[in-house]
């Protein structure tokens, strides 16, 4: 069974850097044909897709967020990373991480609250 563990800090400033990383047990980030995404939750809001890393290596965000975004990955380990730049209050969200199947995404972290504030 899949599981993903979200982690990072929970308070970061604006105009900071946010990162976070997902530790993916239960399968292999590289398997064929899985992609790896991060999807946040404002308060009071719906979901909102960041974007994935493939289980080749290849990346796609959402075009709101691109400038903004990456997303690597540490095979080695197992887990793939969000960074997220000059931040703002409004990144404010709860930060899930989950595997993308073509059926959609199946499995789900935890979830991780980031707040952007001084």
């Amino acid at each position: 069974q899949v599981q993903l563990q979200e982690s990072g800090p929970g308070l970061v400033k604006p105009s900071q850097t946010l990162s976070l990383t997902c530790t993916v047990s239960g399968a292999s980030i590289t398997t064929r044909y899985y992609h790896w995404s991060w999807i946040r939750q404002p308060p009071g809001k719906g979901l909102e897709w960041i974007g994935y890393i493939s289980y080749s290596g290849n990346t796609y965000y959402d075009p709101a967020l691109k400038s903004r975004t990456s997303i690597v990955r540490d095979t080695s380990r197992n887990q793939f990373t969000l960074h997220l730049t000059s931040v703002i209050p409004e990144d404010t969200a709860v930060y899930y991480c989950a595997r993308d199947v073509p059926e959609g995404m199946d499995s789900w972290g935890k979830g991780t609250l980031v707040t952007v504030s001084l």
